[in-house]
């Protein structure tokens, strides 16, 4: 699956390299997206697609890719200096500390464009499916509840931490699951539970690492809540509240997996997971 993954990522970035691209935004582009993280995001979105059948490989693809296009994108804007002022990310310089702000301004913008046009172009075989999974992406991304509302609540002095949460990283999840079966021509309505545990799991343990792990650990800057005095579960809860709450969400995660014909094989891949994201110290409770 992370071959699949990659191999698709470089696909849809082959065009932004083409001749007559800028090519300092091309570069910032492939440093953004390349080498990545986990990719937990595509991973889980094909899983749900093999879960439910996967008759259309190529657009599970890229449900899955413009999916992680845009989780890139909003990591670039994340780290630039009008938000966290981030110097690393995934172990090497920030998008604006390689090529400048401008271009790491650019290079969001054009992946969050990408991330729609691959969809759209995966969508060519199947019009029928294109409606639903363009609006699950852009409710992920946008206004009211996507991860730009999720940026926007760091903005407001009373935050509603389940709402932040929900939004800054647990929207991408649920577009995850929910792009994953509708790209499998299933309802994807019955699959926003599941990415909403593992999205708000996720966060938590987000929040965990940040408070608990060193930047060497983490591969970009650590303590950063504290630092900007975000709004996280550790503030809020300590951090054994954090943990417990954290535990409290996975273990719903896997009675939450619709009735489908791979429902047993995504149950374990939902439950490795839970264990990878869960930081080491605390696993030998989770899903």
């Amino acid at each position: 699956m992370q071959e699949r993954i990659e191999i698709a990522l470089k696909e849809a970035l082959a065009g932004t390299a083409a001749r007559g691209a800028p090519p300092k935004l091309s570069a910032a582009l492939q440093h953004a997206v390349f080498p990545g993280g986990a990719r937990v995001r595509p991973q889980l979105a094909l899983a749900v697609a093999a879960a439910c059948g996967d008759d259309c490989p190529a657009l599970s693809d890229a449900a899955a890719i413009a999916i992680e296009l845009m989780h890139c994108a909003s990591l670039v804007h994340d780290d630039l200096p009008c938000f966290d002022d981030a110097d690393l990310r995934r172990g090497k310089p920030t998008v604006h500390k390689a090529f400048s702000e401008p271009l790491a301004l650019l290079a969001g913008d054009a992946l969050i464009i990408l991330a729609f046009e691959t969809l759209t172009r995966g969508a060519a075989t199947r019009p029928e499916r294109a409606g639903p999974l363009v609006l699950g992406l852009a409710a992920a991304t946008g206004m009211p509840g996507g991860i730009c509302a999720g940026q926007g609540w760091e903005s407001e002095a009373e935050v509603d931490l389940a709402a932040y949460h929900m939004a800054k990283t647990g929207a991408l999840f649920v577009a995850a699951t929910a792009l994953g079966a509708a790209a499998a021509g299933a309802d994807p309505e019955p699959w926003h539970e599941l990415g909403a545990r593992i999205g708000a799991a996720f966060q938590v343990a987000d929040d965990l690492r940040d408070a608990l792990l060193t930047e060497a650990e983490l591969g970009k800057p650590a303590g950063q809540d504290d630092a900007h005095m975000r709004p996280s579960a550790v503030r809020e809860l300590g951090i054994e509240g954090a943990v417990k709450q954290l535990h409290d969400i996975l273990g719903g995660a896997i009675s939450s997996i619709p009735s489908c014909p791979g429902e047993a094989a995504l149950a374990k891949i939902v439950s490795a997971q839970a264990q990878r994201l869960t930081p080491v110290q605390f696993r030998h409770a989770a899903v």
